[in-house]
């Protein structure tokens, strides 16, 4: 997982959704959360720049002295409230940070055949509904809002206002289906 995870982060960095060192990226495997570590060009993002945290978000040994990313307790409480969640993927791409300026609360978007590209969406007949959280960077904040908002998260994924985007699955093919569909629609928005 490691190898093909950092394969994607790479790419996306060539796309500008990870640009210089921002964004973070986590997978569990065997009960193991693994985390990108802070500060690293993501285009040269390579495997060995996982390191291993607990539940809590603490850095596991031999790793203490290494620096994981500051959203990392947003991983943690991704984890914990969508138990099917094993791949976790965070972008900056431009198009999700402009309709996070565009819209209070939520983003609901409809009608694009795309839209079956979140699990569960079968038909393009309908509305989906995207959770827009403000910036914070006091992760208590996330602690209490995305409980809270949890009934709200239907689609996999939710937006940070003027930040970017947090989205998942249960394998790595799942999560970037999942964030590659909702930077599709916001780039639909954006154009007309």
């Amino acid at each position: 997982m490691k190898e093909k995870l950092a394969e994607t982060i790479r790419l996306y960095h060539l796309k500008g959704w990870s640009p210089a060192t921002s964004t973070n990226y986590s997978f569990m495997e065997d009960g193991q959360i693994w985390v990108s570590r802070s500060g690293v060009d993501k285009s040269n993002f390579q495997a060995a720049d996982f390191i291993p945290i607990d539940e809590n978000g603490l850095v596991q040994a031999p790793f203490q002295d290494i620096k994981p990313s500051d959203e990392t307790m947003i991983h943690v409480l991704i984890y914990r409230l969508f138990p099917q969640a094993k791949v976790i993927l965070h972008s900056h791409s431009k198009n999700p940070v402009l309709i996070s300026m565009k819209h209070k609360e939520t983003f609901s978007v409809g009608n694009y055949e795309l839209q079956k590209g979140f699990s569960g969406v079968t038909t393009h007949e309908c509305t989906v509904h995207i959770p827009i959280f403000e910036n914070a960077q006091d992760m208590g904040y996330f602690e209490k809002y995305l409980p809270e908002r949890i009934s709200e998260i239907q689609q996999h994924c939710f937006l940070i206002r003027q930040h970017g985007t947090y989205a998942w699955g249960e394998n790595l093919f799942a999560a970037k289906r999942h964030l590659e569909t909702l930077d599709y629609l916001c780039e639909c928005e954006l154009a007309q």
